[in-house]
């Protein structure tokens, strides 16, 4: 496969997925307002850090809102995170490897591109903030099933999956660290119930109160939540489970190509170093702290990625 193929590939459903992610970081931060006590519009700086969008919104920005923070953050064309530019951006790679793609899929793709702009086209009110971000992540879930259900098993698809898994887990780091990190307010609300209403909060951006439910029943543990996010392989926003589609792609890759690359090794490296203990080790070792080291990993083996395949012919 030419280098560019397998780059736009790769992006465009990397894009979607940020797309979705950052619809879903929007609601959660949403909810999370609901929860605290004499909450702000600064409390919004934790889901711009989580989002990476902060200091760009910091610097179009002389102070902060919810109000704006949310229109930065979903539709604002100067933030190049924003929802929309992330469906943007993954349309525009979607049309440089149209060849690559079904009518399904590429149909599924304007779809959702034209339906979030028609809702965004002004800014969005806080009545429907909900059925717009609902909306989206419909429309890219629908992309995701086009895939699964009419896209060949080949290195096409292959590179698609890379693109959403690497995304995926990094959302989930982010969304895990932004819990322990910035947003618990003190130490004494450990355990209270705040912190459990938070930690309910976190399952439902990722989409995985049910699936915790059917697991561990209607009581939030932030162990079982941890352990359920990270190392549970069942799960498919874990880290664990990511990593290992990351590792099952990449190998199909290597299967086709004959060669094994570099990134395979730094996957096997992440697996085995990081997401092969129990959930205790995690938390020895600081919950921060791992979460921190796992994104830093990630983001190395995005470049060793896009290193390994630039040029394949």
């Amino acid at each position: 496969m030419l280098g560019k193929t397998a780059n736009g590939l790769y992006w465009m459903f990397r894009y979607l997925e940020r797309a979705e992610n950052a619809a879903r970081l929007i609601e959660t931060g949403q909810r999370i307002a609901l929860t605290r006590l004499g909450s702000s519009d600064e409390e919004w700086r934790s889901i711009l850090q989580t989002g990476g969008m902060a200091d760009g919104y910091d610097a179009a920005h002389e102070r902060l809102t919810k109000d704006a923070a949310i229109n930065w953050m979903l539709r604002d064309k100067d933030n190049p995170a924003s929802v929309m530019s992330d469906i943007s951006a993954a349309r525009q790679n979607a049309r440089m490897v149209r060849a690559a793609l079904t009518e399904e899929v590429w149909e599924a793709l304007n779809g959702v591109y034209m339906r979030a702009q028609s809702l965004t086209q002004r800014k969005v009110s806080e009545r429907d903030l909900p059925a717009t971000l609902g909306a989206i992540r419909q429309g890219t879930a629908l992309v995701r099933g086009a895939t699964h259900g009419t896209m060949m098993r080949n290195d096409i698809y292959d590179f698609a999956r890379i693109g959403t898994f690497l995304e995926r887990a990094d959302n989930t780091a982010r969304i895990l660290d932004v819990k322990y990190y910035v947003l618990l307010p003190s130490l004494s609300a450990v355990g209270s119930t705040v912190d459990n209403v938070q930690w309910e909060t976190i399952l439902s951006a990722v989409s995985g109160r049910g699936g915790f439910r059917m697991e561990y029943g209607p009581i939030a543990d932030p162990r079982d939540i941890s352990q359920f996010l990270i190392l549970d392989k069942r799960m498919p926003r874990s880290l664990a489970f990511c990593t290992r589609k990351l590792r099952d792609n990449l190998g199909y890759l290597a299967s086709s190509y004959g060669s094994r690359m570099p990134s395979m090794a730094k996957v096997g490296h992440l697996e085995r170093t990081y997401l092969s203990h129990d959930i205790d080790a995690v938390f020895d070792f600081g919950l921060h702290e791992f979460i921190q080291k796992v994104l830093t990993l990630l983001a190395d083996l995005g470049q060793q990625i896009e290193h390994d395949y630039r040029f394949y012919e």
